[in-house]
């Protein structure tokens, strides 16, 4: 067999392994949560994640939140979530704190992730995500449709990167937005369901009060603005220990039989 061929064959053994290696073993994908508001805008309590069969409904628009989102929307706590969330994989992504009692948050430029193990179960699986706009009483991201994002298919990890716009953040309808220092976070607020109560539903945020408390604090805070951005999540499949081993081990073979057609005789 010729030098080239010998190689090819390598090559084909090579991809064919490692193909078939992920098919037996979990898939692992990282969560990476970025925000895009420009300096002095908007803020992100920490960001709950979870991966399900797309039966998971965070919420609807034109319905009442449910309690565990509340507290998201209101406090930033992600906790009563994540207890709702009792099947599939769950997680918080946790970026760098701001200050001295502060929950960790994401500044404008911040960033966390967080790597999640798919195991080897469902095929489908689809992301749901929610986090806290700050300085707020109740606005919030999050998507209410459960199966918006597939992050696995037949095909293995759907890999993505979404963008959330202004024109995209929610108000929980639990709070009454006054923007009142005692009862909203980062403007003084210090004790957890302290704002006063609206008993609405779930919809479109309609931005801050002009001239307001928040405005004049956050002055690039107006999420309404033309092409405001406030986040995104990037999802991207990480390879196993043994994966890279199989291409490591692969490519060295490759060079090695490379020097050796160069270096030596023909095989």
């Amino acid at each position: 067999m010729t030098p080239s061929l010998r190689l090819a064959a390598l090559a084909a053994f090579a991809g064919g392994t490692l193909i078939a290696a992920p098919a037996a073993h979990a898939a692992l994908i990282k969560i990476t949560v970025e925000n895009l508001a420009p300096a002095n805008g908007t803020v992100l309590t920490p960001m709950w994640v979870g991966v399900h069969d797309g039966s998971f409904d965070l919420f609807d628009a034109g319905a009442p939140a449910s309690a565990a989102l509340e507290r998201l929307a209101e406090d930033g706590n992600p906790g009563p979530l994540s207890s709702l969330f009792s099947s599939g994989v769950q997680g918080v992504v946790v970026g760098p704190g701001i200050g001295p009692g502060s929950p960790p948050l994401f500044g404008p430029g911040g960033s966390g992730e967080i790597v999640l193990d798919l195991g080897v179960g469902a095929t489908d699986l689809y992301l749901s995500f929610a986090s806290m706009v700050v300085p707020s009483n109740d606005a919030f991201i999050g998507n209410g449709n459960p199966l918006a994002y597939q992050v696995r298919g037949s095909g293995g990890v759907i890999g993505q990167s979404i963008v959330i716009l202004g024109s995209q953040v929610w108000d929980a309808g639990t709070e009454v937005n006054d923007e009142a220092s005692s009862s909203t976070a980062l403007l003084g607020q210090t004790v957890a369901d302290t704002g006063t109560p609206e008993n609405g539903v779930v919809a479109l945020h309609g931005g801050f009060i002009p001239g307001g408390p928040i405005l004049t604090a956050f002055t690039n805070a107006d999420f309404t603005a033309d092409g405001y951005q406030v986040a995104r999540i990037t999802i991207t499949e990480v390879p196993e220990p043994t994966t890279l081993a199989l291409l490591a081990g692969g490519l060295g073979m490759a060079g090695w039989m490379r020097r050796r057609r160069k270096g030596g005789a023909p095989m």
